[in-house]
């Protein structure tokens, strides 16, 4: 994920650009998050004493009859929590002005109790103030106004005083809200009763359009509900396809004023162009379907151990397919053009083996102007510049604020389809059209993943794009010390662990799921949220049934980034999602360790030409000195090998197995950047990958790694040896879209707002893989330049049709050889413990080069075993496996009849169990 912009409260003040993030654990704590700050003069006069302070937030307010103070509290002074309204307050000269209300506040010696200090473990050494009285009325229209806990001397002049955070006292008073109905439900007459969840809001009324364009609309007064905190109405039938936002009057701390918010409805279904008002749809309604969509069938649903997943960009699918109509490219819609190329080859992929593809963000985003005649695209020929020119970066740069591509990690809305994938962004039509697409997708033999980004907003407090922090100021989103909103995501982080944050998650995926028949979701950023949250998801999914809900969602896979980093790491906060958090749950986390150990070094790594066993290290070296002398690199490279025997089991932590030392370990004691390589507990937790959206492609890591005068056929056959090894695992196999066809970024290592040029996926072959189409943008890759300039420059570096044909044949025989036999989803733990073995491994084994056997023996497949051997080397391989030894051993059907010459020539000699393989090849061979 890479979001575009830091956004701000300040309405005069520039964006800014956020830092690279990038896909990696543990070395992710090195990203430099940008602080969301205000610039905004509060009301209140910051004068004397030196302690007053208030527009921080310091104090909070975790339950009704608990305030944490956040110093020492002095038995010589008095403490009140004070609130006003109209937002007054002010110290001045000692002085407190301009409290409505105030509530006298005892200290707690003994401090935070053991369940508060579980529920808010990062607040556990502050100090406890208590209500002398909780009169609930009083306390929910003190929350109303600005608040503030007070500290007074015996004459009663302030010595301290300081804003307060209201999470936990909201979700204390209003935990009814958990249930209450939210967004617009519709009842058998088909009027709708609209609801929004605003318990410190002074009024709410819903104003109401005729349609998205008039300026004119009728205020309807809305009823609140003390005990939830819910504000609705119930409009009448002729409400369906109206617009409406809602008036919430509300005290915001960023600006220390009492606000007017025009602002949509957090759970939207359909919009107005560019998110400006919520359209009012139901989305049961028939004449939102598309043609079919109650009768279509979708594929069988694989099991998340078993599956396969490509990684796509809605734009990048069919902006470039001349096949498509030109109306529909780059949209939703162009899914549903089934004899389109774009589409021949998902079916193509899909009867090879293929199983799910994963959208890339496909919600409401804000980065990209949702009408086509706002947007700004690059005014310069790419094309006309030299392949390592600083031009095409500069071009791409110029537009690249307002043009039509970004990767769309910048919710504005979570349950609303995007506008500028739908040909009117204006209403209804992008729901009928994602759908449209995956019932494309569904026909071509394919279920649906989203990419779903609830870790962070687009922007916050009083941005005009921020819709849950003028709703509820301060709760949606996670506060630091001084009130001010965590930004380690580079946005604004949300706060999944507060109750209604963690509702609307889950409200939103079982939306997804139930509405749009959508099969999976990936979590970004998932360690950010709490490993509660997504149970609760799971569950919510295990709760769809086909005859109330028309999905079984106990298929519906779950995935995420269970990266451990900011403020929530190591368990600061909650338990996070996180890699080994999440074992024994069921929800996969992406395995950085394989895609490390394959493709060499890691994301941050100053030399980019750093190698691992797919690239060359040890047994081609680079002329790098970030590779290290001759011993080190044959030490790293078998530590990589233990990396990746690991990983071929599904990550798991109790694997035991025979390491490169020649000592029996498990997958959890071998050692990744001091954490446990192995993590998992089943086989299915772990998504294997040695490419992604982010970072650079595999092609272009290749280009970095692998020796400059490598021949293109060599390039084919290691991109295909490193594919292998996430498709020939067990666990979750997952592929960027592309990588099968050398899909190069022409080496831009972060290209969320890179424009079409640089994210170019062109299926047809005949203008290369989209190599040495210029350096890459200058605000993430300026630094690898030096390195980038020769390899970009050089023609010998572009795949041509036969390679990309070459290398998109041998994945469609990775996939078919997975899909044809049980040895790669083996399914549990015990399982793969009893038949998974790497025979060779050891003290002795040869560098480059990895074996592993399975045996399939009464799995009900066609073989008695199958051996995999990966040999990375330059040299030919020589494996010999004893309990092969007088076995009947052939290669497997598809490679025997590949179109690889070099693979055929695998042989095996059953007198002594040997197994030859050639130099940079994957060999599957079968037994009986």
């Amino acid at each position: 994920m890479r979001p575009p912009w830091i956004r701000t409260d300040a309405p005069d003040r520039p964006d800014r650009p956020r830092p690279a993030r990038t896909i990696t654990s543990g070395l992710i704590a090195l990203l430099v998050a940008l602080p969301l700050t205000s610039t905004a003069t509060s009301a209140t006069a910051m004068t004397e004493p030196a302690g007053t302070d208030l527009s921080s937030q310091r104090a909070h307010w975790i339950e009704t009859d608990t305030l944490l103070w956040p110093a020492a509290l002095d038995p010589d002074r008095t403490y009140s929590l004070v609130s006003s309204r109209g937002a007054n307050l002010d110290v001045s000269d000692g002085a407190l002005d301009g409290s409505d209300i105030t509530v006298e506040l005892s200290a707690d010696p003994d401090g935070p109790t053991e369940a508060q200090r579980a529920s808010w473990p990062h607040l556990a050494d502050l100090s406890v103030l208590t209500p002398d009285r909780v009169i609930t009325p009083r306390i929910r229209k003190a929350l109303t106004g600005q608040l503030a806990v007070v500290e007074q001397d015996g004459a009663g002049r302030v010595t301290a005083a300081t804003g307060v955070q209201i999470p936990g006292v909201l979700d204390d008073l209003y935990a009814d809200a958990a249930d209450a109905d939210l967004g617009a439900v519709w009842d058998d007459r088909g009027r709708p009763t609209v609801s929004v969840w605003a318990p410190t809001a002074q009024s709410v009324s819903l104003e109401l359009y005729d349609d998205s364009a008039t300026d004119e609309f009728r205020s309807v007064p809305m009823r609140l509900d003390r005990r939830t905190g819910v504000w609705s109405v119930t409009g009448r039938e002729d409400w369906n396809g109206r617009y409406y936002t809602f008036d919430v009057r509300v005290f915001a701390p960023t600006t220390g004023r009492v606000e007017d918010n025009r602002v949509t409805d957090p759970y939207s279904v359909s919009l107005a162009t560019d998110s400006a008002r919520t359209h009012l749809v139901d989305l049961d309604d028939p004449a939102l379907a598309p043609e079919g969509w109650d009768d279509r069938a979708k594929p069988e649903a694989v099991p998340v151990n078993e599956a396969v997943v490509y990684e796509l960009h809605v734009r990048d699918h069919s902006v470039n397919d001349p096949t498509v109509s030109e109306e529909l490219r780059g949209t939703f819609g162009a899914f549903a053009e089934r004899d389109s190329e774009g589409m021949r080859d998902l079916a193509e992929l899909a009867e090879d083996g293929l199983d799910y593809v994963h959208l890339l963000p496909a919600y409401d985003i804000g980065s990209v102007p949702e009408d086509p005649a706002d947007r700004t695209e690059p005014d310069c020929d790419p094309a006309s510049f030299a392949p390592d020119s600083p031009e095409q970066q500069a071009c791409v740069g110029d537009t690249r604020g307002g043009d039509s591509f970004n990767w769309g990690y910048d919710p504005v809305h979570y349950t609303a389809p995007e506008g500028s994938y739908s040909t009117d962004p204006d209403g209804s039509a992008r729901v009928t059209e994602f759908r449209s697409m995956v019932g494309g997708l569904n026909e071509a033999g394919l279920r649906v993943v989203m990419d779903v980004v609830y870790n962070h907003t687009y922007a916050a407090g009083q941005d005009e794009r921020s819709v849950l922090d003028r709703i509820v100021p301060g709760y949606y989103h996670r506060l630091l010390e001084d009130g001010s909103v965590a930004t380690s995501t580079c946005c604004p982080n949300t706060a999944p662990e507060h109750l209604m944050m963690g509702r609307l998650v889950v409200d939103s995926v079982t939306t997804w799921a139930r509405e749009y028949r959508v099969d999976g979701f990936r979590f970004d950023l998932m360690g950010h949220h709490p490993k509660r949250n997504m149970l609760d998801v799971r569950e919510a999914l295990d709760a769809l049934t086909p005859e109330e809900d028309g999905v079984d969602g106990s298929e519906i896979i779950l995935y995420g980034e269970g990266w451990n980093f900011g403020e929530v790491a190591d368990d600061a906060r909650f338990e996070q999602a996180t890699q080994l958090n999440m074992a024994g749950t069921g929800i996969g986390t992406f395995n950085d360790r394989l895609r490390d150990g394959v493709r060499g070094g890691g994301p941050f790594d100053a030399d980019p030409r750093v190698q691992g066993f797919g690239s060359g290290l040890y047994t081609d070296p680079n002329p790098s000195p970030a590779n290290g002398t001759e011993d080190q690199q044959r030490a790293r490279l078998l530590g990589y090998h233990d990396l990746i025997r690991v990983g071929l089991t599904g990550n798991l932590r109790d694997y035991r197995f025979t390491s490169s030392s020649g000592a029996e370990v498990t997958g959890g004691e071998v050692d990744y950047n001091g954490a446990p390589a192995g993590y998992t507990l089943a086989p299915g937790e772990a998504v294997t990958y040695v490419d992604a959206h982010d970072n650079e492609t595999l092609y272009d890591a290749l280009a970095y790694k692998l020796p400059q005068d490598t021949p293109m056929e060599d390039r084919v056959r290691m991109q295909s040896l490193s594919l292998a090894t996430a498709l020939l695992g067990q666990g979750t196999a997952f592929v960027h879209a592309g990588s099968e066809r050398l899909r190069s970024k022409s080496l831009d290592r972060n290209s969320y707002d890179s424009g079409d040029w640089f994210n170019r996926f062109d299926r047809d072959c005949e203008e290369g893989n989209n190599f040495g189409v210029g350096l890459p943008p200058a605000w993430d890759n300026e630094d690898k330049w030096p390195y980038a300039e020769p390899l970009l420059a050089d023609p010998a570096l572009v795949a041509d049709c036969a390679a990309t044909e070459a290398s998109r044949e041998r994945f469609g025989e990775l996939l078919r050889i997975r899909a044809s036999t049980p040895a790669f989803s083996l399914g549990t733990a015990e399982e793969i413990q009893a038949r998974l073995t790497f025979p060779t491994s050891g003290a002795d084994e040869t560098p480059g080069v990895i074996t592993m056997r399975v045996d399939t023996s009464g799995l009900g497949g066609e073989w008695e075993s199958v051996t995999v051997v990966f040999n990375a080397g330059v040299e030919t391989a020589e494996e010999g496996v004893a309990a092969l030894v007088g076995a009947d051993i052939g290669l497997h059907p598809v490679q025997a009849d590949s179109t690889d010459p070099v693979v055929r020539e695998a042989a095996f000699d059953p007198a002594t169990g040997t197994l030859t393989v050639p130099p940079r090849t994957v060999a599957v061979f079968v037994e009986g």
